[in-house]
């Protein structure tokens, strides 16, 4: 019954209709289209594909874990290290602020859930994303595999819909777009936990370029 809780509890954390505003943020892939860098499902699968290996899986994942070990030891030293380092890595303004908004919105939303540890991160300025997903991965059992492996899912499915909405992409396309890169999730969450602490890190010149022009770009559907 708590592995079946845990599982549902997952769930409910990876939903796209968590109230914590993912829907409003593309992390520059609005720009890459608008720019043409991005015009079909091939270009959209070789975009999304190449943030998940060359940023997801070697500086949030990472994180990520160490954050979970972090709230189950009660480390709160630890815990600020880790949300720091990962805000440091955002290279644009619109990314620490997506990151800081939505680590913001779901410790609100935690608090709400009986999670009281979260209340301190409600307005913290190093809040992330990370920050209050571990606690709440911790706070109801998840295991650090399955909360990895929800949450790169969660960020795929959020740029999946993305793509749809701004290449544009039809329905299946996009399935066939998150079932292809889905498969590599596991594989990326298991090279994630190999890296040590001095490894960590990683960059996606065509996201941060993206990203800083999408700050300025006239017309726009999505905050980053």
């Amino acid at each position: 019954m708590g592995t079946e809780l845990a599982l549902v509890r997952l769930l409910q954390l990876v939903s796209p209709g968590l109230p914590i505003g993912m829907y409003s943020y593309s992390q520059g892939l609005e720009r890459a289209v608008d720019d043409g860098w991005v015009s079909t499902a091939e270009a959209a699968r070789e975009w999304i594909g190449g943030i998940l290996h060359t940023s997801i899986t070697r500086v949030d994942v990472p994180i990520l874990l160490r954050l979970i070990q972090a709230w189950r030891h009660e480390d709160p030293t630890q815990v600020s290290h880790w949300s720091q380092s990962l805000t440091a890595w955002r290279e644009t303004a619109e990314l620490r602020a997506e990151d800081r908004q939505t680590g913001q919105a779901l410790a609100k939303l935690l608090v709400t859930l009986d999670v009281a540890a979260a209340a301190v991160w409600q307005r913290h300025p190093q809040a992330t994303l990370a920050t209050a997903y571990s606690l709440a991965a911790v706070r109801w059992d998840i295991d650090p595999r399955p909360a990895a492996i929800g949450y790169v899912w969660s960020w795929l499915e959020n740029q999946v819909l993305c793509a749809v909405k701004l290449v544009p992409l039809g329905q299946v396309a996009g399935q066939q777009l998150l079932q292809a890169l889905a498969a590599q999730i596991p594989a990326q969450v298991d090279c994630a936990s190999l890296i040590a602490d001095d490894d960590i890190g990683g960059s996606a010149f065509g996201l941060a370029l993206a990203s800083s022009r999408h700050e300025s770009q006239y017309s726009r559907l999505f905050r980053s």
